[in-house]
């Protein structure tokens, strides 16, 4: 499975406009979302950075590794480096959440000590876990969400010396984590899936604007075109075909924002050979044509 090895990783700037704080010397970022106003979903994908899904408003779904949940207002979702996740938009509702990204070393993974050797490495080496999902009624909601929030207002505010408090609050956040967390037991079959999956993911990722049949994902996954099938919807809810094309009319609903490209050029370069098949699944996912779609 070579193709594993390249991780096809998010460009948040594509993803998350208004960025609310970022430096490179402070690997701490906080995007504020909304969906559908900024985009219907965000495809899986994985990275090597930490990130906190903190839903404000709403309700929508968000499927971290195989597990897909119904998120409301409140929910803290932990997503560790490497594992996927992905969001959508649930029915006819709003959700409106803040994606906070911050690396591996935010935390002191680079620093030889207690913490990294008995917390942080166990974590990344997938030794030990904690929940995904932090809801409204877990006992630790109240604790590991006012952290978050004091970290909010500390980016806010910007006062001298506030970076020693974000950081301060996020260790805060994984302590209160820890407490909870437990050793986890071997998956190798899980593990083998999470790689054949990011496998066809890089793959639709590299030739999304190409051809892309059901032989061909099974083949690359060692499996039959029929098992394929039942396999890659029971891992994502969905069919291939169907996230196929959700995949390829979020690019194109992404190019339309910030391309001047025709709409037959946005369809042809998203893998849509014909323009009324185009025009029929944009206005289908989007309720307006791409046309309207980019006017508005």
């Amino acid at each position: 499975m070579g193709k594993v090895e390249k991780i096809s990783k998010i460009t948040y700037d594509a993803y998350y406009e208004n960025k609310r704080h970022s430096d490179i010397m402070f690997a701490y970022t906080v995007y504020p979302c909304t969906i559908p106003q900024d985009f219907s979903f965000v495809p899986l994908h994985w990275q090597d950075s930490f990130e906190v899904i903190y839903v404000k408003r709403g309700e929508g779904q968000i499927q971290v590794d195989f597990d897909t949940f119904k998120a409301q207002a409140g929910d803290i979702f932990i997503v560790i480096p490497g594992h996927l996740h992905g969001i959508r938009q649930f029915e006819e509702s709003r959700m409106e959440y803040e994606n906070i990204i911050f690396d591996k070393d935010f935390l002191g993974n680079a620093i030889v000590d207690t913490c990294s050797q008995k917390y942080l490495q166990p974590l990344l080496e997938e030794k030990l876990y904690f929940p995904v999902r932090i809801g409204r009624n877990h006992e630790l909601h109240e604790t590991v969400s006012s952290y978050l929030d004091m970290a909010d207002v500390l980016c806010d505010k910007r006062t001298r010396g506030y970076e020693f408090g974000v950081k301060g609050y996020l260790q805060l956040f994984f302590s209160s984590l820890f407490q909870i967390s437990k050793e986890k037991k071997q998956r190798g079959i899980e593990d083998k899936s999470m790689q054949k999956i990011k496998a066809v993911l890089s793959y639709m990722e590299e030739h999304y604007d190409k051809k892309i049949t059901i032989e061909e994902m099974a083949a690359e996954c060692g499996y039959s075109a029929s098992h394929f099938m039942r396999w890659f919807k029971e891992m994502t809810g969905t069919r291939f075909g169907n996230y196929l094309i959700e995949f390829r009319l979020g690019k194109a609903a992404y190019a339309l924002r910030t391309t001047e490209d025709t709409v037959l050029e946005i369809a042809e370069q998203t893998g849509f050979n014909n323009l009324s098949n185009f025009n029929r699944l944009f206005k289908k996912k989007y309720k307006m044509t791409p046309s309207s779609f980019r006017k508005k």
